[in-house]
């Protein structure tokens, strides 16, 4: 797709990813000099002619989300100050998300001061990948679009060769989405539902469905430290399961969660790197580099994205 009218540009946090995605549309990364001063400043230099373009700038706001939040917000001002058209920030992983709403007393709503700093950097519109909650739709004053990495799992599950698998949300949070998944290959559906047993933290989980004798496909769409899932294959596992897999979004993977001996393979989107330190024996990555290359064709012709990617209902 050779078009002069718009580039992709990246930050430092997924290059390979934006690759991937420059491959697909057929272009090249635009060149970027990012610095670091002595003292931990981030300098930009947007080495190409922007002027009139509609410009993509790729970062995942995860691993080190200061310094890459900070970082985009940099390149973007970058770009608006050489005149671009239009910049539109592709956020594979939309950093912060979890802190979408006042769950306590006096703590903030990070989520929305994300996208207050990302409008007044001067961004037209985002592109994301898997909201931990859709809600944070709202909190822009200009178009988001939230495509889902659904197809590519889907297809990767295909492959694991399981009979009558059965879907299961690790918790009610999760629910929606494993449940348009397990009607979208036609298989059963499960939830794990947490409960506290007592006045302290400890909790207990309960298995709404049956796995006995069955193979579980687990759905999250984060797996950060992984105890959610821990809990729900060991809850499935109690009950019977036969194999148990994971199928998260964006794998963040901090601690060991990867050592769970209940879970045979995790699959994977590649919305964030891998860490270099972790074990990826166990771990099969679906690219989503197609998905996002379809989406950034359509925002440049004018054409629907919601025509290609249906949201979950």
């Amino acid at each position: 797709m050779a078009n002069d009218s718009f580039m992709l540009f990246s930050g430092t946090s997924h290059v390979r990813l934006a690759e991937e995605v420059a491959d697909n549309l057929r272009i090249k990364l635009g060149k970027a000099k990012i610095d670091k001063f002595p003292d931990g400043e981030i300098g930009v230099q947007i080495l190409e002619n922007v002027r009139g373009r509609d410009v993509f700038v790729m970062q995942s706001i995860a691993k080190a989300p200061n310094l890459y939040l900070m970082e985009l917000l940099i390149i973007i001002d970058a770009l608006k100050r050489a005149s671009a058209r239009r910049i539109i920030a592709v956020i594979p992983y939309y950093g912060y998300a979890r802190q979408d709403r006042k769950d306590r007393g006096r703590v903030p709503i990070t989520a929305k001061l994300v996208a207050d700093l990302l409008e007044k950097a001067g961004v037209h519109r985002v592109v994301t990948m898997d909201l931990h909650t859709e809600q944070i739709q709202g909190f822009f004053n200009i178009p988001v679009d939230n495509l889902y990495a659904r197809p590519v799992l889907i297809e990767a599950i295909g492959k694991l060769g399981c009979r009558e698998p059965v879907v299961t949300a690790p918790d009610i949070g999760s629910a929606k989405l494993a449940r348009v998944m397990a009607s979208e290959m036609g298989a059963s559906f499960a939830i794990v539902d947490k409960q506290r047993i007592n006045s302290t933290a400890v909790e207990a989980c309960a298995l709404i469905g049956s796995v006995q004798g069955r193979n579980v496909i687990l759905v999250d769409d984060i797996c950060s430290t992984g105890g959610t899932l821990k809990k729900a294959a060991l809850a499935c596992k109690k009950e019977g399961a036969k194999r148990i897999f994971a199928v998260v979004t964006h794998g963040l993977f901090i601690g060991d969660i990867l050592q769970d001996k209940n879970i045979e393979r995790f699959l994977v989107a590649n919305t964030i790197p891998l860490p270099e330190e972790i074990d990826h024996s166990k771990i099969d990555v679906c690219t989503v580099a197609g998905i996002f290359g379809k989406a950034l064709s359509s925002i440049v012709n004018n054409e629907s994205i919601s025509a290609l990617f249906r949201p979950a209902t």
